[in-house]
């Protein structure tokens, strides 16, 4: 898979980790983490690739990418 879907990613600085997470809302338990904004953005993108191959292999679903999330 070279093409990943355009998923919503919020990224964030973590102290307590001392490091960028990312989190993809849409996909479940779908986060990465990184020294560098650069890493954290590749790290997340390697994620989104494998939460989608496991998905496949176990017959789930593949969530369409609803662009940017609204909250309340």
């Amino acid at each position: 898979m070279t093409d990943i879907p355009k998923y919503e990613i919020i990224i964030w600085w973590s102290k307590e980790d001392n490091c960028y997470l990312a989190e993809v809302p849409e996909l479940p338990g779908c986060m990465a983490d990184g020294n560098t904004l650069k890493t954290v953005t590749e790290n997340v993108e390697q994620i989104i690739r494998e939460w989608i191959e496991c998905a496949i292999e176990d017959g789930e679903s593949i969530p369409k990418p609803l662009g940017r999330l609204k909250y309340a």
